[in-house]
């Protein structure tokens, strides 16, 4: 009888493990908003929400935009080790649900969390393996209007803001991946992102 096994064919194809994302990049250049779109496509991922002590804006929901919560119980989750990673940001703590992470990753879902610039470095310490990913705006001068256009803040605030941002871009060239999320082009950039997050579930050899 013939042997029709395929030679230099491997027996199997090597179970893939599921993959943790971060998403970052400057304020204001759009990352809520790129969830949003990705979320509204049905894409599957399990989107970990980011807790926060910042007081919530008008537009924004309790538990899809962020999960926010008092400066007692944020304390409380450091103290217990149950964040990922946290970041006092511009006078307010931010963080990453820790549970909810490996939660989800053992029942083999594939993660992406949101994060200021400064806590994607922590995040790689404890999960080397996590893909990064910086959303950066299609110039600094359309940054800048982004921000001026959002009127969440006093104009000291707004002027840190700024600052802190145009240092933030410089970081582009640290993460594995960048994105450019221009004004008006949002479904692009969330198309890039899902893009991004199906070529690295096809590797075969993980970074």
């Amino acid at each position: 009888m013939e042997d029709t096994t395929r030679k230099g064919q491997p027996d199997s194809i090597p179970q893939v493990k599921p993959l943790l994302f971060i998403l970052s990049g400057p304020s204001g250049v759009g990352k809520d908003a790129v969830l949003h779109r990705m979320k509204e496509s049905s894409f599957p991922l399990k989107y970990v929400v980011t807790m926060t002590t910042r007081p919530r804006r008008d537009r924004e929901t309790d538990k899809v935009d962020y999960n926010f919560v008092s400066m007692e119980e944020f304390q409380n989750m450091i103290e217990g080790g149950k964040l990922l990673e946290w970041a006092n940001v511009y006078g307010n703590l931010y963080g990453v649900p820790r549970d909810e992470v490996e939660k989800a990753l053992e029942q083999g879902q594939d993660v992406i969390v949101k994060v200021d610039i400064q806590g994607v470095a922590n995040i790689k310490k404890i999960m080397p393996v996590s893909i990064s990913i910086f959303l950066m705006p299609h110039s600094p001068e359309d940054l800048v209007a982004r921000l001026n256009q959002r009127h969440t803040e006093s104009p000291s605030a707004l002027e840190l803001r700024i600052q802190t941002a145009t240092e933030e871009m410089k970081q582009a060239s640290k993460f594995d991946y960048a994105v450019v999320n221009r004004r008006g082009e949002i479904d692009l950039a969330a198309n890039e992102i899902k893009a991004i997050i199906t070529a690295e579930r096809c590797r075969v050899n993980p970074c």
